[in-house]
């Protein structure tokens, strides 16, 4: 065999093995490791990972929603403060 008919070989196997896992339906994360999508827990397990990232994200921006506030307020009242001390 030579060298050209073994990279074909090589990259048809790779090829056909690549076929048959999307055909089972196997995927990676992010991370590399392998899961099915026809592993029912493994889509609630998702789905309840999505929510409680959705939820965790909310309270977030919330949060920062709050000290954005917090801190035009403290700029405002420290305007207000030097305006007032300027006056006297």
């Amino acid at each position: 065999m030579n060298p050209f008919e073994m990279v074909i070989g090589i990259v048809l196997i790779v090829t056909i093995g690549s076929v048959v896992r999307a055909m089972l339906g196997v995927r990676r994360d992010h991370k590399g490791n392998e899961y099915s999508l026809r592993d029912r827990g493994s889509d609630d397990r998702v789905i309840e990972e999505i929510r409680r990232l959705r939820d965790e994200v909310k309270a977030l921006k919330e949060r920062q929603a709050v000290i954005e506030r917090i801190t035009v307020e403290k700029e405002n009242s420290l305007e207000r403060e030097i305006e007032r001390l300027r006056d006297q």
